[in-house]
């Protein structure tokens, strides 16, 4: 019996070209694997990040003022201010023009903080930076030891040098020497400022380095920068009656100080968490109660509680001291607290 038209043999060669297995059909967009080579733009120039603002990045170029974004294959990778970048593109700086970000360079120095005690999510807030200058003005409003001490926690963790700049000296000038007598058995320097008085030794801590200034809002950190940089043009504002200044810097911006270096100017902060951060960093941050805890138990956790921690039976309430061990246990405080409820 003779096979019907349809009736096609397997085996039979002249009918492949009919066979519908052999068709490639290419993979959708979505579904598509991601080639994991990516560019090296050998030919990026180096840059320096000045300011991040929704998305856009101020650079600066070879001494060129260059505006980027952020190229795709960086994914979610952050880029901060002080980060050194590798841009391609329009560097230029001519208005209109857009560079993009492709590398970031492995960073120092990185100054971070959590939104609380409570929350460990840490957010990178500069980068590269030398010097964190924390600015607490005299009075009004008044300064907060807590808050003090927690900026140079994190500069101690972050392998950065603290400075302590005090503002208004000259509505309360014995305030300067309470400081200085508070802090006296820390490696800390300490300015103290007056509205009208000569920076210079502000200047030379600051000069030819990465510097960021860090504070509650209105103690004048943008005052400071506005006289260290001419031209600035920083906004400032008074302080409220209830003692609290307003936020007037919204973003975060680095200038090149007229001597060399540069200052980086924050937005005021209420808090400042540190959720990232561990006991042994914080105790960095205490040097002379560090020299007593080595002599401590092994797995001491420093808290009165314990019994027989060696900075309790060292360190009595009239050593001057005590007042350093008191704010070490309440930021360690905080810090156990956060780690229960999380």
């Amino acid at each position: 019996m003779p096979k019907p038209d349809w009736d096609v043999d397997p085996d039979d060669d002249d009918a492949d070209e009919w066979d519908e297995d052999d068709v490639k059909v290419r993979a959708s967009r979505r579904s598509r694997p991601r080639t994991k080579i990516r560019p090296k733009h050998t030919n990026a120039r180096e840059g320096f990040v000045t300011a991040v603002d929704r998305g856009r990045y101020t650079c600066q170029v070879e001494g060129t003022t260059v505006t980027a974004m952020k190229a795709r294959e960086l994914g979610k990778q952050s880029i901060v201010v002080g980060d050194r970048a590798g841009l391609v593109g329009d560097l230029s700086g001519n208005p209109g023009t857009l560079a993009r970000v492709v590398r970031i360079e492995e960073r120092h120095g990185e100054l971070r903080r959590s939104a609380d005690d409570e929350n460990a999510t840490e957010r990178v807030v500069v980068a590269n930076v030398d010097t964190l200058v924390v600015v607490a003005s005299t009075v009004d409003p008044p300064l907060r030891y807590g808050f003090v001490d927690r900026c140079l926690v994190a500069a101690y963790d972050a392998g950065v040098r603290p400075v302590l700049c005090l503002t208004k000296n000259d509505l309360a000038p014995r305030m300067a020497e309470e400081v200085r007598a508070y802090y006296s058995q820390l490696d800390l320097t300490i300015v103290a400022t007056e509205p009208d008085s000569p920076l210079d030794e502000l200047i030379a801590l600051l000069r030819d380095k990465e510097n960021v200034f860090f504070g509650h809002s209105g103690v004048g950190k943008s005052t400071l920068v506005n006289r260290l940089v001419p031209g600035a043009g920083r906004a400032v504002s008074e302080v409220r009656s209830i003692g609290k200044g307003s936020h007037t810097s919204t973003s975060t911006v680095s200038f090149a100080l007229p001597g060399g270096g540069w200052v980086i100017d924050t937005p005021g902060v209420r808090s400042f968490g540190l959720a990232h951060v561990t006991a042994d960093s914080i105790l960095k941050a205490f040097p002379e109660l560090a020299e007593v805890a080595a002599d401590c138990p092994r797995g001491c956790t420093h808290t009165p509680e314990i019994g027989d921690c060696a900075l309790d039976a060292e360190i009595g309430p009239e050593d001057p001291r005590a007042g350093r061990l008191a704010s070490f246990r309440r930021v360690l405080a905080s810090l156990n607290e956060a780690d229960t409820k999380n």
